[in-house]
């Protein structure tokens, strides 16, 4: 039986061919966007680049997908390659390790995608992402933080305008609003965060675990599924 008997039934043969000629971008291939690329691979998308600069490290066992002990000190994008070929060998996977920043984001062609998801924590990067989509006309949608929260019942999507509690949020928001940006897709939480946080090599790193960084990615695909197949 082919793999994706069930999801045909559920969409359609005409809405599951739209998921194979689509071609997606995502930045960042962590908790939340591990499973970003996961569940759209299990979908049937045809065409994914995943763009990260990072190895797997021990810390990132306790949330992200790629993570196991085996793949400890491999690059990030590599072992999500890996992965998704023994999932769907006939999804075009691409790999790009870098670290998006303003300076080289032109250099990812955000025009030659039909979506592109956000899913670091480098502000400049998050934004630098979501300007080019919108100069190219190109949908985005960009992960909030997800960082020190213990409830993903309250992870929703919406409009960066109807966001607030989350500080990451706000300064997205505030930086969107300066450059007279508006209508960009993101997930969000109204959960407060927990004050938590961990100092490595004198930076704060928000606490984690194992549920809402991945059911943000779930959200964050299956928006983008809904985009695909409603066009």
């Amino acid at each position: 039986m082919n793999k994706f008997y069930r999801t045909i039934k559920l969409i359609g043969e005409d809405n599951f061919k739209k998921l194979q000629n689509s071609n997606v971008l995502l930045v960042g291939v962590g908790g939340v966007g591990g499973y970003v690329a996961e569940a759209l691979i299990r979908a049937g998308l045809g065409s994914l680049t995943v763009v990260d600069n990072d190895v797997v490290s021990e810390s990132n066992i306790n949330r992200q997908i790629i993570a196991l002990t085996s793949t400890v000190g491999r690059v990030k994008v590599e072992v999500a390659k890996e992965r998704l070929n023994l999932i769907n060998p006939d999804a075009k996977i691409t790999t790009i390790q870098t670290y998006v920043t303003p300076e080289n984001i032109e250099e990812l062609h955000i025009e030659n995608y039909d979506y592109v998801v956000d899913a670091i924590d480098f502000v400049p990067g998050k934004l630098a992402i979501i300007c080019e989509a919108k100069k190219k006309n190109i949908r985005v949608i960009s992960c909030m933080g997800t960082g020190n929260k213990m409830h993903p019942e309250m992870l929703e999507i919406a409009d960066i305008s109807k966001t607030s509690v989350c500080p990451l949020a706000k300064k997205i928001r505030q930086e969107l609003s300066k450059r007279k940006l508006k209508g960009v897709k993101v997930l969000f939480t109204k959960e407060s965060p927990v004050k938590n946080e961990i100092i490595e090599n004198n930076k704060r790193v928000p606490a984690s675990m194992s549920t809402v960084p991945p059911v943000a990615g779930l959200l964050i695909a299956n928006t983008v599924i809904l985009d695909i197949i409603q066009d």
